[in-house]
């Protein structure tokens, strides 16, 4: 399994990671409940995730220090950064959905691909703990390379788990977002098999940009995140009304 290009220098990286992280605490400032809270912090965590991999190129160039600590830094970067897309995700989004959920029957439906995540995070887990694991560059690229053992299972596994548990959520916006991961999956694929795992500084832009302006959406200009339904907003004068006669 690889996973193909990547933004083209660490550099764009480390742009991409602050413009990331600047949308991500925007979307954590306009939480409208507690629950979004997991959804919300994704733009965080993708702006960390493309942080790590400025440090895979500089690793991959040799740019961290003598040789062992290099290749130690390299190692080191390359784990956490396949370790948060392989691991980390199909366990997260299904709890972050899950968190949101109020009817049983989608909740229930949501454990189920939760169940599924979980499999896929121990199964790609194996494969990144028993190697080989590799990152290299290719022209203006990084390439990961992972054997996987039965691979189409664990890929199965990993959309239904990041794509398809969006697509059972009971909010629309929730369900648009899994159907533009699934087209944005098929177009990768398209275009070329190995980047199918990787592109993330353009995706997660686009990913948090997205939830930062829906958590916007959400929440009332001059209200606190946490206001309940139907309080008065601030400077919104209530008139009392008095039964007739």
């Amino acid at each position: 399994m690889s996973g193909g290009p990547m933004c083209f220098s660490p550099e764009a990286d480390v742009a991409a990671a602050a413009i990331i992280g600047a949308v991500g605490v925007d979307a954590l400032r306009h939480v409208p409940e507690r629950a979004a809270w997991p959804m919300a912090a994704l733009p965080v965590l993708f702006a960390a995730h493309t942080l790590t991999e400025a440090f895979v190129w500089w690793g991959v160039r040799g740019e961290l220090g003598g040789a062992e600590t290099n290749a130690a830094a390299l190692t080191a970067a390359t784990a956490v950064y396949l370790a948060f897309a392989f691991v980390i995700l199909p366990l997260y989004v299904p709890v972050a959905v899950l968190a949101l959920e109020r009817v049983p029957a989608r909740r229930r439906a949501g454990a189920a691909v939760l169940a599924a995540g979980a499999v896929c995070a121990g199964w790609l887990a194996f494969a990144l703990v028993t190697g080989p694991v590799r990152a290299h560059a290719d022209e203006r690229h990084i390439t990961y390379t992972v054997h996987l053992w039965r691979g189409s299972v664990p890929i199965a596994l990993y959309l239904v788990s990041t794509c398809g548990v969006l697509l059972l959520s009971g909010r629309p916006f929730l369900r648009w977002f899994g159907a533009a991961n699934l087209f944005a999956v098929a177009v990768l694929a398209w275009v070329s098999t190995e980047a199918v795992t990787s592109l993330w500084c353009a995706w997660a832009a686009v990913t948090s940009v997205a939830i930062a302006a829906h958590l916007r959406g959400r929440t009332p200009a001059g209200a606190p995140a946490d206001a309940p339904a139907g309080a008065p907003r601030p400077g919104h004068q209530m008139t009392p009304r008095h039964p007739d006669g």
